[in-house]
């Protein structure tokens, strides 16, 4: 690792050149309005465990197109009042694995909704939560950032997205939550996928925590970095080069820079300036589009680590002041 991107005097000020695409909201308003029209009412089973201070419920909730995500929810035990809630979303690759993996935000005091990732979980933890969706059938690179990238409506994070804010729905219809203290959170694809929530249902988040955010001034990180999982777009289009120009503009549709413009709440972002994965550039491009009341941790010697539990203990503090 080294420091490959633009030094942080420029990266304070640095603003993504990406365009946003022709009928963005109107595309996005559709896909949850859809979404929204097929769900169904979520199914909690408490399950045991061997954790005495947790209380555990595996749930199973309608994300796109009506279609069953799995999630866990764990709270602390013995509690009864409505708690805040935290819904966390995963990293590229894994899946909700087991509730003895999330145990940071419960300890803290919230209830904490861990939405599974459709797909994936089969990389570094395991998930439980099938893509039924066939319209992305087509060429891709190996990975999830080229499947379905031929066409937005057919493209797997439009899926992954909305699967991501109707978490945020459910979650705060959740008995025992007060819906008015809600936190969003997730490390570089669930980092994303932070931002992106945030800013398709703003009226619901609180608080929202973002580190190293994926999926970010996208045109910019494949040209830039050689590090999956932008690498994967590079591969296709090396072999696709004619598919260019409508594979670009599917990935304009989830540039996490058009979502930071509309989220409303709090946030707290970290960059390592060493990140080979998600360029610090683009995490600072989506950062400096947010209005509201912001603050990013830079780590300068971290890659994709992105801080660490040094980064947890600063977004635990930051949400408690802003929650109350």
């Amino acid at each position: 690792m080294a420091l490959f991107d633009l030094p942080l005097s420029e990266l304070r000020t640095y603003r993504s050149s990406a365009t946003e695409p022709k009928g963005f909201d109107d595309f996005w308003s559709g896909t949850l309005a859809a979404a929204r029209r097929a769900a169904s009412p979520p199914r909690l089973t408490e399950v045991t465990t061997p954790l005495r201070g947790i209380t555990t419920h595996d749930v199973t909730f309608t994300g796109y197109a009506g279609q069953p995500i799995r999630a866990w929810l764990n709270r602390p035990a013995g509690v009864t009042g409505p708690l805040p809630v935290a819904v966390e979303f995963i990293g590229y690759g894994g899946g909700r694995g087991l509730p003895i993996d999330w145990l940071v935000w419960a300890s803290a005091g919230y209830a904490h909704l861990v939405m599974d990732t459709r797909g994936q979980g089969g990389s570094w933890r395991g998930g439980d939560t099938p893509d039924v969706d066939d319209s992305g059938a087509g060429p891709s690179t190996p990975g999830f950032l080229t499947r379905g990238v031929q066409s937005p409506d057919s493209f797997y994070y439009r899926r992954l997205f909305t699967d991501a804010a109707r978490a945020v729905e459910v979650a705060a219809e959740l008995p025992g939550v007060d819906a008015s203290r809600l936190v969003v959170t997730g490390k570089s694809q669930g980092g994303a996928l932070s931002l992106a929530a945030a800013g398709l249902v703003p009226d619901l988040v609180s608080a929202v925590v973002s580190g190293v955010p994926f999926l970010c001034d996208i045109r910019r990180a494949v040209t830039i970095t050689d590090s999956n999982p932008f690498a994967e777009v590079v591969r296709f289009l090396r072999t696709n080069p004619q598919l260019a120009g409508p594979v670009l503009d599917t990935l304009d549709h989830v540039d996490v820079v058009h979502f930071a413009k509309r989220v409303t709440a709090p946030a707290i972002v970290s960059a390592g300036l060493m990140d080979e994965v998600c360029p610090p550039s683009g995490v600072f491009g989506a950062y400096n589009e947010l209005s509201g009341d912001k603050q990013i941790e830079v780590y300068e010697w971290d890659g994709h680590d992105g801080g660490r539990t040094f980064f947890d203990t600063a977004a635990l503090e930051f949400v408690a002041r802003h929650l109350g």
